[in-house]
């Protein structure tokens, strides 16, 4: 299990590996909540279950797709625990017969690896290792915005207005880096709810 420091320390940008990335003409909006997107989840998990058995250690739904009454990007995001990250060979392959694409790689960041599926809703599969903060963090930021609807509505406005300035400054259009644009926008209030969800768990003095 991660320390508290571990789990409330925050990740500065470090190196990024395009693998498969390329330009998709993507561009960023909010959509009001639907209750597809959890059926889409649960197709998905079951599809990385059949084509992994148990190699899967964990996964979950996570992100604004995993919040009922939430708006988002529609973008399912969903958590992969496998035993090693860096060993690609043990779950790439099946993982790209489903149609996901390798999209890049974060050597710095818990060895994480992005891969893509680009159909609508389109899916976002973070592949990390056992007992890696990042995972309990994406826990704990879903399930208190479930439990704290005044927390969900201030991330839902400062998503539209990430959302709006991105398309007001022409910062969408497929460009490979939006979502780190995207959420660096968002950060403020992103890190003021994380704040105040380590202090209420007794991570934080």
């Amino acid at each position: 299990m991660p320390t508290p420091a571990e789990i409330t320390r925050h990740h500065a940008e470090a190196d990024v590996v395009y693998v498969g990335a390329h330009r998709t003409g993507y561009t960023v909006r909010i959509e009001e909540p639907d209750p597809t997107w959890s059926e889409r989840y649960r197709r998905l998990e079951a599809e990385v279950r059949a084509v992994l058995g148990d190699r899967v250690l964990g996964i979950q739904h996570i992100g604004s797709t995993s919040v009922p009454g939430l708006p988002a990007k529609p973008v399912i995001d969903i958590d992969l625990t496998v035993a090693d990250p860096i060993d690609e060979a043990s779950y790439v392959p099946p993982l790209e017969r489903l149609g996901f694409v390798h999209w890049l790689t974060e050597p710095d960041w818990h060895e994480h690896r992005l891969l893509k599926q680009l159909d609508e809703p389109r899916t976002h599969l973070h592949v990390f290792g056992p007992d890696c903060p990042e995972v309990v963090r994406h826990r704990m930021f879903r399930d208190w915005l479930v439990a704290h609807p005044e927390d969900r509505e201030r991330y839902a406005a400062a998503k539209r207005a990430a959302a709006a300035e991105m398309a007001a400054t022409g910062d969408d259009n497929g460009v490979l880096g939006f979502g780190m644009r995207y959420n660096r926008v968002k950060e403020p209030v992103v890190r003021e709810i994380y704040d105040r969800m380590f202090r209420a768990a007794g991570l934080l003095d």
